[in-house]
């Protein structure tokens, strides 16, 4: 009697093990076995994890303003700086980041992105001048945090799926919301009480524990142990490395530049970033403290928004599966744009109603623009979306940073974040509308960066 045999066996190295067999006591025609949870799923689970143990670096930044204010002088100008550059290399180094996984794998990128990391916060706690912050927490920190952005994310969905692809977007997103859930009222405590340096290795040590889950459960693609993508019909040979990886990022950004869907997923996900890691999760706490809230209660308002986030963000992955990406993307900005204008109404030295309404409802919009930016990207610009997101997300930090440092400068210069409120608000607005006008699939007549981009 012989056994029924998946047909991707005869072209997969391996036989597939999600594929059921028949029941041989039978003769071949009964009930089909059990059907195992696919792998994808677990290398999903393991990319989740590795982005909340990193995800320590993005609750610190906000914390260190006031103690390095306090203990070294430091104008917030210039703490701004570090943290801008920290940002700025965060998206930077994405995309470039994204050619070296195709080139070297994942899991050796990602496993020694989360050591320079863990270097890069540790060396903090010796430093004396302003230099050395630029150089440990904007230099390394944000090098290493760039290899884990969001194009990492982006990476793995795009290997190892091809059905549920907005929502493993949007729940890898989450990741990361969750990771400042975890650790950012911890942080503010052990600031409060510790002062800053523990905190600092606190961090690193977080990114060190993550590397022996990378580097035993990661895989880098499904042909690795003989399978085929989560919702794929036929199996998928893993490509060949691909050399070159800093002038492929490039290419691939002289290409995309060429189209003008590309330079408004840009501008709306610059917007995006200002809006968010640049103002509020940079300023929030030393502006609600400016109002006599303590620092701890800032945070922990900082991490509700970290609750929400994970909703609003796998939400939106839903939505994104379901809807068209660019009205999700207006209404996302629409609305944030609307909740920052009333924020500085709202600021005070308790923890109020209307206050926790702001904290809620920014929380569900805080990434909820990813998956349908990722979404976009991967519909325009087919095999090469990983990366053309990563310039994208370049973009979203270049803003970032700078709200981060013009945050800190207007904090100087006039007292207070209101000012910053209001035009970041008013920037929310532009991306709504620039959001509409982004035109979907390839236009006839218009770069393609590769031959198997969708067309609408």
């Amino acid at each position: 009697m012989t056994q029924t045999t998946d047909a991707a066996s005869e072209t997969a190295p391996v036989r597939d093990p999600e594929a059921g067999s028949q029941d041989p006591g039978t003769g071949g025609v009964g009930r089909r076995r059990r059907t195992r949870v696919h792998r994808a799923w677990f290398v999903a689970a393991v990319t989740f994890v590795t982005i909340i143990g990193a995800a320590a670096f993005r609750s610190l930044p906000g914390l260190l303003i006031d103690p390095l204010h306090d203990e070294f002088d430091w104008s917030r100008g210039t703490i701004g700086l570090a943290v801008s550059v920290n940002l700025a290399l965060y998206g930077l180094t994405a995309p470039f980041a994204a050619a070296l996984m195709d080139r070297f794998g994942i899991r050796r990128v990602v496993a020694l992105a989360l050591v320079v990391i863990a270097v890069g916060s540790g060396a903090t706690v010796w430093m004396t001048e302003a230099w050395q912050l630029l150089l440990c927490w904007g230099l390394l920190v944000g090098l290493g945090s760039g290899s884990m952005a969001l194009a990492f994310a982006a990476t793995v969905t795009n290997r190892w799926f091809t059905e549920r692809r907005g929502l493993v977007t949007g729940i890898l997103t989450a990741a990361s919301a969750s990771g400042q859930l975890i650790f950012l009222p911890v942080l503010s405590w052990i600031v409060s009480e510790h002062s800053w340096r523990p905190a600092a290795v606190t961090v690193a040590l977080a990114a060190l524990a993550v590397v022996p889950f990378v580097w035993l459960l990661l895989r880098d693609h499904p042909a690795d142990v003989g399978l085929k993508p989560y919702g794929a019909t036929e199996f998928v040979e893993k490509p060949p490395p691909v050399p070159g990886a800093a002038r492929r990022a490039l290419n691939v950004l002289f290409s995309a530049a060429r189209t003008g869907p590309f330079w408004l997923l840009a501008g709306t996900f610059a917007i995006c970033g200002a809006s968010t890691n640049g103002l509020i999760q940079t300023h929030f706490v030393p502006a609600a403290h400016d109002h006599g809230m303590p620092i701890t209660a800032a945070a922990s308002l900082l991490a509700v928004i970290g609750v929400f986030d994970v909703v609003g963000t796998i939400a939106s992955g839903w939505f994104t599966d379901r809807f068209d990406p660019r009205r999700l993307l207006a209404v996302y900005y629409a609305l944030r744009g609307v909740s920052l204008l009333f924020l500085p109404l709202l600021l005070g030295p308790s923890v109020h109603p209307p206050m926790v309404f702001f904290i809620v409802f920014y929380g569900l919009d805080w990434v909820a623009t990813v998956p349908p930016t990722i979404a976009l990207c991967r519909d325009r610009f087919g095999d090469d979306s990983a990366i053309v997101f990563g310039w994208v997300l370049a973009s979203h930090q270049v803003g970032a940073a700078l709200v981060a440092f013009l945050g800190g400068v207007a904090r100087d210069a006039f007292g207070s974040y209101n000012v910053m409120w209001y035009a970041s608000g008013a920037l929310c607005a532009v991306a709504a509308l620039m959001a509409l006008v982004i035109r979907r699939g390839v236009v006839p007549g218009e770069v393609a960066l590769a031959p198997n981009a969708a067309r609408s």
